[in-house]
């Protein structure tokens, strides 16, 4: 008859400790995970008066004219009256963002999971990336306007293209490295499937990739303002080629502010999507 093996007083002890340890760490990364895209918004503020401070130093320092370098009573004028008109333009672009960031992951992970073999194809792969990579999709943005015109689709697409190939890389460089010590195990005992091995990978790097995908937002942001700024007929890159045609820095520096605050934002969401997503995870590994 088998022996039943009973919990001891210091297993339940440690038992306890190990959960509340557990407990308290994930209130811990809550709490950060919660105050995440506030710290965005100071860093940006930070960022912003700074550049703002030493434009009106400058100003002051070459006896510019409010013409050339707006003082602050202007700029907060100028911010009441165009500020709502901006922050419109500006959740346009940012819609454009979400969708060409969508769409840039997806073809990043689909090619990444297929190039990530040491075949021919998957060389062709890689070297294919490496060499678009180097060339710059802006100077690519005025053939596509001639295109397909100055829509809604010359956007999504430079958005997508310029967020598109520093994910690639980022998960060719994830998928190609074998995670020896797990691998090892279901390769001997003939239980190794090419999805159970993107998975191992994937756990294995999981920071690095979410961390690639927060960052590719201010990417795909960049993209849609060029594209917008080039030749498109909305969003808040169109707005700013208005106010450069208008010599007016003001209106400029109105929607600097207003692109960084929604940045910072969604920057914070997404940081705040990728802890949670890896809290979970690790919650079931346990």
């Amino acid at each position: 008859m088998p022996s039943r093996t009973f919990p001891t007083k210091n297993s339940s002890e440690k038992q306890k400790n190990e959960g509340g340890t557990r407990l308290k760490s994930r209130l811990a990364g809550k709490t950060l995970v919660r105050h995440r895209w506030i710290r965005r918004i100071y860093q940006f503020l930070i960022v912003y008066t700074v550049g703002v401070g030493g434009l009106l130093l400058l100003k002051q320092i070459l006896g510019l004219s409010n013409y050339v370098i707006p003082a602050i009573p202007l700029i907060l004028e100028t911010a009441g009256e165009v500020g709502r008109g901006f922050l419109g333009d500006v959740l346009d672009t940012l819609w454009i963002t979400f969708l060409g960031q969508i769409i840039s992951t997806i073809l990043a992970f689909t090619v990444g999971i297929a190039g990530r073999r040491s075949s021919w194809i998957g060389s062709f792969i890689k070297m294919t990336a490496y060499n678009i990579q180097a060339y710059p999709i802006v100077a690519l943005a005025p053939i596509i306007f001639i295109l397909l015109g100055d829509g809604f689709v010359p956007r999504l697409l430079i958005a997508s293209m310029i967020c598109y190939f520093p994910l690639l890389l980022s998960v060719l460089g994830v998928m190609s490295v074998p995670v020896k010590d797990i691998e090892h195990f279901y390769i001997v005992t003939g239980r190794m499937r090419w999805q159970l091995e993107v998975k191992i990978r994937a756990f294995e790097n999981l920071s690095k990739l979410t961390t690639v995908i927060t960052g590719s937002a201010t990417l795909a942001m960049a993209g849609a303002i060029v594209a917008e700024f080039i030749a498109a007929d909305a969003g808040i890159g169109y707005s700013i080629r208005i106010a450069l045609y208008q010599s007016d820095l003001a209106k400029i520096l109105v929607a600097l502010f207003m692109i960084g605050i929604v940045i910072s934002i969604y920057q914070g969401l997404l940081e705040t999507l990728s802890e949670r997503i890896k809290m979970a995870w690790a919650i079931s590994d346990d």
